[in-house]
């Protein structure tokens, strides 16, 4: 029986690790949190929570990027210039697997393998053997989100030039699983038309069905 492609969905792996508490901020465009050894880094993705203050709206439950990191700050892409927030209040929660939201067809992986030549001068015919296999690319086109907490991951892996661990969950419950590295993530847009995207993800390593 065929599987229906509606209903599909693709995670990448996140960051784990114990929530980072009692964040002070620092207004302005970009937002900078302070907790001293934090040890957050750049890209890691995680949803603010336990801001106080008249604009603290602008910060809870709002999925980020961590990015200029250092020991003990970091910054998030929430402008709050002139907003007031209450000091030592929040927290960041990363998370472990994020859906990339709005994706509207994929393919892949595409794999191959090489040829090795094995023919010898006894040869009648040409020998051969199979080479390693080669998992190839998975790709995808996307409705552009900028605060898809998936979306988001896709961008900083590539930034960061980390290798992340992808599910593609189809809709009979079946899981292909595997390892790859970000290598595209592109804009278009067009007259009368919506903002959309593709992805391509170069993988690394074997590709698992469960």
């Amino acid at each position: 029986m065929a599987i229906e492609s509606q209903g599909a969905k693709l995670e990448i792996s996140g960051s784990t690790g114990a929530a980072v508490e009692t964040m002070t901020a620092t207004v302005g465009n970009p937002t900078i949190l302070t907790k001293a050894s934090h040890g957050l880094t750049n890209g890691t993705i995680g949803t603010l929570s336990a801001f106080a203050g008249a604009d603290a709206a602008l910060m809870n439950d709002k999925v980020v990027a961590v990015k200029y990191a250092t020991n003990n700050t970091f910054a998030v892409d929430i402008d709050t210039t002139g907003k007031t927030l209450t000091a030592a209040n929040g927290t960041i929660t990363p998370l472990a697997y994020l859906e990339v939201g709005e994706i509207t067809d994929f393919d892949g992986p595409s794999g191959s393998a090489s040829v090795i030549d094995t023919t010898n001068l006894q040869s009648t015919a040409k020998e051969k053997l199979m080479g390693l296999p080669d998992e190839g690319q998975f790709s995808l086109t996307i409705n552009r989100q900028p605060d898809d907490a998936g979306q988001l991951a896709v961008s900083a892996a590539r930034k960061a030039r980390t290798e992340k661990n992808f599910k593609l969950t189809l809709s009979d419950g079946s899981v292909l699983s595997f390892a790859g590295y970000v290598l595209g993530d592109t804009w278009s847009g067009g007259v009368d038309g919506k903002v959309s995207g593709s992805i391509t993800i170069e993988i690394s390593g074997a590709v698992s069905l469960t």
